[in-house]
């Protein structure tokens, strides 16, 4: 079934090609404007960090730098993940999926509330998180210990801010004064 999917798509690009006018083509595939969308961000390229907030380890504050010399895109919306868990942290505000455009040298944050309360029953416990600028990423592993949230990460519906452009707009994003 992937193969057919993938084989669809650059087939149907092509015959939209072939029945464009010709000077409409190639203007498109070689004139990029300065509107252009950039290119997604490759995962190597990007630094990613995560900490537990001071004073609240059931808040992670993650970031992403772009330390190259163009923008890229990374997703909205951080990819957070639990250990060996199933499921990601669900964005807030809940909003359509869609790009965000990192600027060279440019670095944004992000907040995810692993646990409203940490003395909740219902908890599950994990040693590790982990964080990618887009869905197609792998990520990056922090254990807990390293997150300084303890031994564990205590999970129960996560939820995790949009990026944002400074540490402070994240921490307002997920409620911290």
């Amino acid at each position: 079934m992937r193969i057919r999917a993938a084989l669809a798509v650059p087939v149907a690009a092509a015959a939209v090609l072939l029945a464009a006018q010709p000077s409409h083509a190639v203007t498109t595939a070689t004139a990029p404007t300065d509107r252009a969308r950039p290119v997604r961000c490759a995962e190597a390229s990007l630094t990613v960090r995560a900490k537990a907030v001071p004073g609240d380890p059931a808040v992670v504050r993650m970031s992403v730098a772009n330390p190259g010399a163009r923008a890229c895109a990374v997703d909205r919306v951080p990819t957070v993940t639990f250990g060996n868990l199933d499921g990601a942290a669900l964005p807030v505000p809940a909003g359509s999926t869609g790009g965000y455009r990192l600027a060279a040298g440019a670095t944004v944050y992000a907040d995810v509330r692993t646990i409203a309360d940490p003395a909740d029953r219902e908890a599950r416990r994990t040693d590790s998180l982990t964080v990618a600028a887009s869905a197609a990423h792998r990520g990056r592993s922090f254990t807990a210990g390293r997150l300084g949230t303890g031994t564990r990460v205590l999970v129960w519906e996560p939820v995790t801010t949009w990026w944002q452009p400074t540490a402070a707009a994240a921490d307002r994003a997920i409620g911290l004064s």
